[in-house]
């Protein structure tokens, strides 16, 4: 893969994933093989994850309009998404929408059309035992 531009401007908005797509071959990133009749189809590619949105909205349990002493809170919150900078992913092609951005090219992708990630093991995944 080439090298990224500076993204620091990028912001991802939503549930939404921005992946700097593979070379088309039979193996993704971290190392999935695509299938020979889904990659004729074209339906599945793989990327890797450079950026993510904020993750999907939802009510602030915590919020109310009513009490205006109250410390000021927000109306909604994001749950996180499960992709992380740096993952390799897999994501049905036909959802993505492709983007160039300072001479490098991009897809949008919607965190539903994702289908799998592979990760490097990141400090917080690591089970220290129970």
């Amino acid at each position: 893969m080439d090298s990224l531009p500076d993204l620091s401007a990028v912001h991802v908005v939503g549930d939404r994933v921005l992946v700097q797509p593979t070379d088309a071959d039979d193996r993704s990133a971290g190392g999935l093989y695509l299938p020979a009749g889904v990659k004729a189809k074209d339906r599945v590619q793989g990327g890797r994850v450079v950026k993510v949105g904020p993750g999907v909205v939802i009510p602030n349990p915590d919020y109310s309009a009513a009490e205006p002493w109250a410390a000021e809170a927000s109306p909604v919150r994001y749950l996180p998404l499960q992709a992380r900078v740096g993952d390799s992913a897999l994501f049905l092609r036909g959802e993505a929408v492709e983007v160039e951005y300072a001479g490098a090219a991009f897809l949008i992708v919607p965190h539903a059309a994702v289908l799998a990630l592979v990760r490097p093991q990141h400090p917080e995944d690591i089970d220290y035992g129970a």
